[in-house]
């Protein structure tokens, strides 16, 4: 079974940065892609950014495109979300997610391609 588990959440004001980090475990078959995904209340979750580990081809969403970097840490089997120039719209729970398999380009995005999920780390931006 894969285990996902977030952590360095918390709150910042606009125009910081943040850094999301994804602890992994379990088989790598299960976790061959990995993404970030964030809910704000009252708003559906939304795929933010996807990493396809053997590969590393990654996948940005248009809407944080420039400000936000996914990467992974291989000896630590930790995927990482950087985050720059935080607006108050990008404040939401955010999720770490994992799948056995998934096509490039925003298909990598989509929640139907993940089978596992962490409990979901808060970010809050203030202006």
């Amino acid at each position: 079974q894969v285990r996902l588990v977030e952590s360095g959440g918390g709150s910042v004001q606009a125009g910081g940065s943040l850094v999301l980090s994804c602890a992994a475990s379990g088989d790598m078959d299960d976790r061959n892609h990995m993404g970030w995904f964030r809910q704000a209340p009252g708003k559906e979750r939304e795929g933010v950014a996807g990493i396809i580990m053997p590969t590393n081809y990654t996948y940005v969403a248009e809407s944080v495109r420039g400000r936000f970097t996914i990467s992974q840490d291989k000896a630590k089997n930790t995927v990482s979300l950087k985050m720059n120039s935080l607006e108050p719209e990008d404040t939401a729970m955010y999720y770490c997610a994992a799948g056995r398999i998934s096509p490039g380009g925003p298909w990598i995005l989509l929640r139907e391609n993940y089978n596992y999920w962490g409990q979901g780390i808060q970010v809050t931006v203030s202006s």
